[in-house]
């Protein structure tokens, strides 16, 4: 089959052997795979992954086989896939918190992914897609489900202010899930004129260039970084109201450090918290999705042909757009 395929110093296309299932996995024909910061990441060596490997950890398609134990799901259903392999044994698995597992991997990431034709995927990772659902679209279920888990983390109240750092997929997904919160205001801050426009598009409440041109003394009552840039960070941490609760949700660099006054945080009961990747989120999302919650056409802003995947890759670092996917299988779905 074709496959991207991430080394120490290049990103390719290349024929690599055809998956077979395990007894309790399937073979997925990929219909959608969404690029992430994650693939970034991996493609510039700071994550340390088992190189080469085959990225896409976003991605939904068609069952086309499945091992001897799998009684679940049939050839011929349409998947989106949740790429967590947690070990369901370690410390923090037994505490139910799989997202920090110790031997934490996941297909895309540690294993073959879903930037190919095919990728295996165990059975129980699998969540069944209503007929109505284009398949190549839920590949954005997965990312719907780092932000489910992020909202998990924040327990939102009824009537908070909101400020988002990042009009990225993400940091847009944030905003929906804000506003179906129940939030009083939903302000955007993002470098990126076209992503504010979209923001905009969306229904926030404000998109600016730089938060400074908000008006709101007090504070937010929840600030959320999607960017994992640290000037970001750096800028929206002071912006939590008194006893409100700042999120990293972006992901930064692992040597990333950011300067914040501890004084502040403890006189006025700042609450910081982060939300790693996916936590039983994943089928809500896709109720979520199936439900008509995210606007594909607006999320999902370039499709381009898995031959491609480089150029794809290198079109996010830039910026351009939002939801990058690559089609393994051509456009449909």
């Amino acid at each position: 089959m074709r496959a991207a395929v991430i080394a120490a110093d290049e990103v390719t296309v290349e024929t690599i052997p055809d998956p077979a299932p395990g007894p309790r996995e399937v073979v997925v024909a990929v219909a959608g795979c969404g690029i992430c910061g994650t693939d970034l990441h991996i493609a510039d060596g700071e994550f340390a992954p088992t190189l080469p490997v085959t990225p896409g950890h976003e991605f939904a398609g068609e069952v086309v086989a499945r091992g001897r134990d799998v009684t679940e799901v049939a050839v011929g259903d349409r998947v989106a896939v949740d790429p967590s392999l947690h070990c369901g044994e370690c410390y923090f698995c037994r505490r139910g918190r799989g997202n920090l597992c110790e031997r934490w991997a996941a297909i895309g990431v540690t294993t073959t992914g879903g930037a190919a034709e095919f990728a295996v995927a165990p059975v129980a990772n699998c969540v069944v897609l209503p007929e109505h659902v284009s398949v190549a679209d839920a590949a954005l279920i997965e990312p719907l489900s780092c932000a489910v888990r992020g909202f998990d983390v924040l327990g939102p109240a009824l009537g908070d202010h909101y400020l988002i750092y990042g009009a990225g997929t993400m940091g847009l997904m944030m905003m929906e899930l804000a506003k179906r919160a129940g939030a009083a205001s939903v302000s955007v801050v993002d470098l990126n004129p076209t992503r504010l426009e979209t923001a905009r598009e969306l229904g926030c409440t404000q998109a600016v260039g730089n938060a400074d041109e908000l008006d709101r003394p007090r504070g937010w009552d929840t600030v959320i970084d999607c960017t994992g840039v640290v000037a970001a960070i750096e800028d929206g941490l002071p912006r939590v109201i008194r006893g409100g609760t700042f999120q990293q949700f972006g992901v930064a660099n692992e040597d990333a450090m950011a300067r914040f006054s501890p004084f502040r945080v403890y006189n006025d009961e700042i609450r910081i918290v982060g939300s790693m990747a996916v936590l039983h989120s994943f089928e809500r999302a896709a109720e979520l999705f199936a439900a008509g919650f995210l606007r594909s056409d607006v999320m999902i802003s370039h499709r381009l042909p898995l031959e491609d995947y480089p150029a794809a890759l290198e079109q996010f670092r830039a910026g351009v757009g939002r939801k990058v996917q690559v089609l393994p299988h051509g456009a449909g779905g």
